[in-house]
């Protein structure tokens, strides 16, 4: 007898971000640049911005009810509560428990993985098989960051182009069900860790007398380098997605990618000769968000109607480590 197919389906989405904005003309006031300069090399016009000390569970947190809400799905129905992100809460415990607590969602398990930009997606590879292995029915899936407290403010070349936010995706298992996740693909490669980290903090440098110097606790980035191997991979990340779904680009209705520089974009946009129209992009709006990129974008374009019932979308994420990945997803 033949089993009984299993989709994972993005059920609700939700999305949260700061109140405050910090346009280009307000970062000309703080560091050598100009909304000329920031805007032709990145594509960013304003970000938002987090007050300090404020934690990422409050902002993932407020974008998950919002999910839930959409799903029509209680937090006691949960089973796994997972987070992608770099700038948690603590460095233990997870950020995923401090949702988790803030939800009530008191029977799903926590977890948070750590693949900066790429995070949302990998999460997403990790939950689509746990819910087709069996081992959960509905799981919470947030991607989030507040970069800005890992932002050096006298560097030109990084503070202009990070901003925070958290995006959140309920997923369901659906037995016999067609659509949702078609495919995911995840990949790294540790050897270009020098290229774009953040030093300070870990078992490598914990906090002493020696390491407490602001400058261990910042994002550093050789910015010409990460170009160079995010369009690259990123690339490779799609044609990846692409195949595991047996899929063509012309059978994508909207491309979603990373929200990290407006040239990435467009140089792996005409590499798949992707229409503009079918490209989303809100990168001015955010600036890099990280791993709230992803889920963020799909969260605005389903609202704005973008992103419609039927529809294929791809996804390509590059981030820190380096890591890379992909996913489409039919809504």
């Amino acid at each position: 007898m033949a089993e009984t197919p299993v989709s994972v389906r993005i059920a609700g989405t939700g999305r949260s971000v700061p109140e405050k904005i910090l346009t280009n003309a307000d970062l000309e006031k703080i560091v050598d640049t100009s909304d000329e300069w920031i805007t032709a090399r990145s594509g960013i016009k304003r970000r938002h911005i987090a007050e300090p000390g404020t934690p990422l569970s409050e902002l993932a947190t407020d974008a998950g009810r919002k999910a839930l809400a959409e799903a029509n799905v209680e937090p006691e129905e949960l089973d796994l509560i997972l987070v992608g992100t770099v700038t948690g809460d603590f460095k233990f415990p997870s950020t995923a428990t401090f949702i988790q607590a803030k939800l009530g969602a008191r029977n799903a398990a926590s977890l948070d993985i750590s693949a900066a930009c790429s995070g949302w997606i990998y999460g997403l590879h990790v939950v689509k098989s746990i819910i087709k292995a069996g081992e959960a029915n509905k799981v919470l899936l947030v991607g989030g960051e507040i970069l800005t407290s890992m932002t050096d403010w006298t560097d030109r070349s990084t503070c202009v182009l990070f901003g925070d936010a958290a995006g959140a995706a309920v997923l369901r298992r659906e037995e016999g069900g067609t659509g949702g996740v078609l495919s995911t693909y995840i990949a790294s490669n540790g050897e270009l860790t020098h290229l774009l980290y953040g030093p300070g903090g870990g078992s490598a440098h914990p906090a002493t007398d020696r390491t407490l110097s602001p400058d261990m606790f910042t994002v550093k980035m050789a910015g010409r380098e990460v170009f160079k191997h995010a369009v690259v991979c990123m690339e490779e990340a799609a044609q990846e997605a692409l195949r595991r779904a047996n899929l063509q680009p012309e059978d994508i209705d909207v491309f979603i990618p990373h929200q990290a520089n407006i040239r990435i974009i467009e140089a792996i946009a005409k590499r798949f000769k992707f229409p503009s129209e079918k490209i989303y992009i809100n990168i001015q709006e955010y600036g890099n968000t990280s791993a709230a990129s992803i889920p963020l974008a799909i969260d605005e374009a389903r609202e704005k109607g973008i992103v419609r019932p039927g529809h294929k979308v791809l996804c390509s994420a590059f981030g820190g480590g380096f890591t890379w990945a992909s996913t489409v997803i039919e809504f």
